[in-house]
């Protein structure tokens, strides 16, 4: 509620109604004193004008959670006893963190201009021709950066078309000024390709090109400027308005997860990614049967508006290259359970599925219903613990179901606490659901905000919990179980097998026979930036740390620049350890720098 209070008071307060000189009213931007102050950036923000005119909003404790009454006043009605005495815990707490984030915050400026110190522009033009590609930034179909911000006094790589005419707007190699960003904006072009510092050729230092513009002069960089130690400092001198502590953050987070469909937030035509697959069922419904589909809704120029990823399982209500309206719903699933879907038709035939040996029996109190649940393997007989129930699907004659193009046939493990919805010997239509796997809803996890989450990316630690990202395309199956792991066994084209220990009590996002995508997500969790590395590249690697920090910083409402991140980042990945020496000088196994290797 106090955001709303914000939203309606900054309303109020940015724009005034005046009468021009032939008497009609007229909306033009405030001269209010205080609100000119925050809008230009000189002092204070938005939250805070809401403290003065709006209301306080809701109070932190000294151990960090929150009071449930919120302040209702502000600091222009006063505040009364009880509500100063509450507000008194937030300042005196803000005193103490100054103190310690000054020290924590200069150490990380200064281990940042040490691993930047020798980055210097030593050349015009390394003549690299790849890039990134940059889009606005939209989360949760809002857009956060406009395109405008991130490609404002970069390079283009290729000529800029007119969508239309296809006439070049800006040649190949052109440093972006705003007249041109604003040419690109208003024909509504969502992606440029630009040069960035990552793919920089110049062996020791940058070349200007690839830098851009320099922020502190607005032209093309000059030779001999210390970019590193600038981007060094404009990432740590903010550094001391980050918040030290981590945050519990409750009730906003655990809302966000139980989202059960997806709307299009504007009008235009629905495309789906190549990565979506989906089978249409017995009642003419599409069931979605891909884990990394995307529905994208694009203008009528073509260009894409927004993308939405679909989960396993649901229901698609929009078939593809129909036109959306905004607010349209485009799917629908289940938030509670995930379920296992039959990509074939045939007749069930359950394996080791006895009931009170692997399943047991749970009798609905409401409906009455029964249903087979599969008991975890620790509560079974010695005799029954390696038995995995599986279905089979078998076709008129007897015979199994082949999956299509293999001589494999299907089989649909079923993993612990999984819900059978079909009986033995059922005839299963393509696209229904054979069984059913509650989701436990996830335990808060402590989001780790401010300076510690900026120096963890920048040290590239390896979050503990991490998620495990398939390192193989191919097909996943379960192997053995040991004590208190399962073994998840991806095997790809060839038939070369990789295998996963996964702890039992994580949750596992795939299931049997199901076909998985190189470094896509097998266990949840947070993302390990040495995976993305290892699996996606470069590029994949940089867009998440630069995406990571930048969301710490927006949090406190500061900007920065995307390239100082950047620059980091290059210096992150400068030192390549060799695999194979060939016939060169090095040693299997040594670590270089990677401009050696192009001598």
């Amino acid at each position: 509620a106090g955001d709303q209070v914000g939203k309606a008071m900054m309303d109020e307060l940015s724009h005034v109604d005046v009468t021009d000189r032939n008497g009609k009213s007229v909306r033009q931007e405030s001269f209010n004193s205080i609100y000119m102050m925050a809008d230009s950036g000189a002092r204070g923000s938005a939250a805070q004008i809401r403290q003065l005119a709006g209301m306080r909003g809701l109070m932190a404790k000294p151990d960090g959670s929150i009071i449930e009454t919120p302040i209702t006043a502000n600091f222009r009605e006063g505040l009364n006893v009880l509500q100063y005495f509450i507000s008194t815990h937030g300042a005196r707490k803000g005193l103490a963190d100054t103190a310690l984030k000054t020290a924590n915050s200069g150490y990380l400026t200064r281990r940042l201009c040490d691993v930047t110190q020798d980055l210097v522009v030593v050349e015009e033009d390394c003549g690299a021709s790849n890039g990134v590609t940059m889009r606005a930034l939209v989360e949760g179909g809002e857009i956060i950066e406009a395109l405008r911000d991130r490609i404002l006094g970069r390079v283009c790589i290729g000529d800029i078309l007119h969508p239309d005419t296809q006439e070049v707007i800006v040649p190949h190699d052109t440093l972006l000024e705003e007249d041109h960003v604003d040419q690109i904006v208003d024909l509504g072009i969502d992606e440029v390709k630009v040069r960035t510092v990552l793919t920089c050729e110049t062996r020791y230092g940058l070349c200007a090109k690839c830098y851009g513009r320099d922020l502190g002069r607005g032209g093309l960089v000059n030779v001999g400027e210390a970019v590193g130690v600038i981007a060094a400092q404009s990432i740590g001198e903010p550094g001391t308005q980050l918040t030290m502590r981590t945050f519990h953050i409750g009730g906003a987070a655990s809302r966000a997860l139980v989202a059960s469909n997806v709307e299009v937030k504007s009008n235009g035509s629905l495309k789906f990614s190549s990565t979506m697959r989906f089978v249409t069922n017995a009642k003419g419904e599409q069931v979605v049967i891909s884990r990394s589909g995307e529905a994208l809704v694009l203008d009528d120029n073509g260009r894409e508006r927004e993308r939405h990823k679909i989960p396993y399982g649901a229901t698609l209500l929009v078939k593809e290259g129909a036109s959306v309206k905004a607010g349209t719903s485009i799917a629908t699933w289940d938030p509670l359970t995930r379920p296992i879907i039959s990509e074939y038709a045939g007749i069930a035939r359950f394996e080791n599925v006895e009931e009170g040996v692997t399943v047991a029996k749970q009798v609905d109190e409401v409906t009455g219903l029964s249903t087979l649940v599969v008991i975890d393997g620790k509560r079974r007989s010695a005799a029954s613990k390696g038995l995995r129930p599986v279905i089979q699907l078998l076709d008129e004659k007897g015979n199994q179901t082949k999956i299509a193009g293999t001589d494999h046939p299907v089989t649909i493990g079923l993993q612990v606490g999984a819900l059978i919805t079909v009986k033995d010997g059922q005839k299963i239509e393509v696209g229904e659901v054979l069984a059913r796997i509650p989701i436990e809803s996830q335990k808060t996890r402590d989001i780790t905000g401010g300076l510690p989450r900026v120096a963890e990316l920048f040290e590239a630690r390896s979050p503990k919990d991490a998620a495990i990202l398939a390192k193989v395309t191919g097909t996943v199956s379960f192997g053995k179980e040991t004590k208190g792991k399962q073994r998840l066994v991806i095997t790809d084209m060839d038939g070369e097998s990789s295998e996963f220990l996964i702890p039992k009590e994580k949750q596992v996002l795939v299931h049997d026979g199901q076909v998985v995508n190189k470094g896509e997500m097998i266990v949840e969790g947070p993302a390990d930036p040495h995976d993305i590395l290892h699996l996606k590249g470069i590029e994949e690697l940089a867009i998440y740390i630069v995406d990571e920090v930048q969301d710490v910083y927006r949090l406190q409402g500061v900007k920065i620049n995307d390239k100082h991140i950047e620059v980091i980042v290059r210096q992150m990945l400068r030192r390549v350890q060799i695999t194979n020496a060939g016939d060169t000088n090095f040693i299997t196994g040594e670590q270089v720098e990677r401009s050696k290797l192009y001598d």
